[in-house]
């Protein structure tokens, strides 16, 4: 019989990877309000959804310009479909009556933050006043109190997810992102979108990007051969018996 001999700190290696891949795999473990790991809880925003069902949902980030906004929302119409507007502060000021419109039209409005800051920049008093002060602009024209939030350019820590929850807000990021905001051409767009939609996502427009009339055109077509319902993120995901995996995917208990 061939015995190998194996060094000390080889073996010492050996048995410091085993160790550190089985902590890995009893911490990473999807929990109700996110995932545990080496430095405690980190509570997670809504990704995506688990869903057996042919459904995904639409948002549309407003921050800047607003001349697309009307034609997106005759679009969606046209389809028979609504979406969400994830709304900053300072564009509800700018364009009062298109928040009018939007609301009018059946679309679901989400808070977007009121100046469009980092929010892991922020202590938790200053992240509750950019969400109080977007819902009350939000609240003020329309009298809905909005009940999702969507941090600027996705960043987010428990510091922020504590806060959305004290005020009973779901913080929804996304699944499919179309980087409308690149410049893509339409048919770029709708590749992007139509070749990473499943079941239960969550996909990401801006509601003044360059392409954004013809490439959502496109998907909604696809969505429509596809017999692919549309909805608003509010009608997706669920608000009571779920968990969140690392992924971020909301699965129903």
């Amino acid at each position: 019989m061939k015995v190998i001999f194996i060094k000390k700190t080889t073996l010492l290696l050996v048995v410091g990877v085993l160790v550190f891949l089985s902590a890995f795999s009893l911490n990473y473990v999807g929990v109700e309000v996110g995932a545990t790991y080496f430095g405690g809880e980190r509570k997670l925003p809504i990704y995506s959804v688990q869903t057996d069902e042919n459904k995904v949902a639409i948002s549309f980030d407003a921050a800047w310009g607003a001349d697309k906004t009307s034609e997106i929302i005759s679009i969606c119409n046209s389809y028979g479909i609504k979406a969400t507007f994830f709304l900053v502060g300072f564009w509800i000021e700018k364009y009062p009556d298109m928040v009018k419109e939007i609301y009018n039209n059946g679309f679901e409005i989400g808070l977007h933050s009121n100046t469009h800051p980092d929010m892991t920049k922020l202590t938790k008093s200053e992240i509750k006043e950019e969400l109080e002060t977007n819902i009350n602009l939000i609240q003020d024209l329309t009298g809905y109190r909005p009940k999702l939030f969507r941090p600027p350019y996705g960043y987010y820590n428990n510091a922020l997810i504590e806060v959305c929850d004290s005020l009973d807000i779901r913080c929804v990021e996304w699944s499919v992102d179309s980087l409308d905001w690149k410049g893509l051409s339409a048919s770029e767009i709708a590749s992007r979108v139509t070749s990473q939609s499943e079941n239960g996502s969550i996909v990401l427009f801006h509601n003044n990007s360059d392409n954004i009339i013809e490439g959502l055109k496109m998907v909604l077509e696809y969505y429509k051969i596809k017999n692919t319902q549309v909805v608003p993120v509010g009608e997706l995901i669920y608000y009571d018996n779920f968990y969140i995996n690392i992924q971020g995917t909301q699965i129903k208990n």
